[in-house]
């Protein structure tokens, strides 16, 4: 398993699934993409299309990748 960040300028969440690589992460976010209405459905999209499930936000919670949905980068954070 594996814990993503979806951080945008309309919210932040955190999402549990499946592990994958950066590059399938980054397919499954843009196919995600194409099918939500507004950016604020795309965690939910995302979650429903993938099977991820959302978790209470922590900011104490370390993730595997983060998915800026402002500039459509996929990326590792550093800590």
């Amino acid at each position: 398993m594996m814990i993503i960040s979806i951080d945008g300028y309309f919210q932040e969440i955190l999402l549990t699934g499946k592990k994958c690589s950066s590059q399938e992460l980054k397919q499954k976010y843009l196919q995600a993409r194409k099918l939500a209405e507004q950016m604020q459905d795309l965690p939910y999209v995302f979650s429903r299309l993938h099977r991820f499930d959302v978790l209470p936000w922590d900011v104490g919670i370390e993730v595997d990748y983060v998915i800026d949905t402002d500039t459509d980068r996929v990326y590792i954070p550093t800590y």
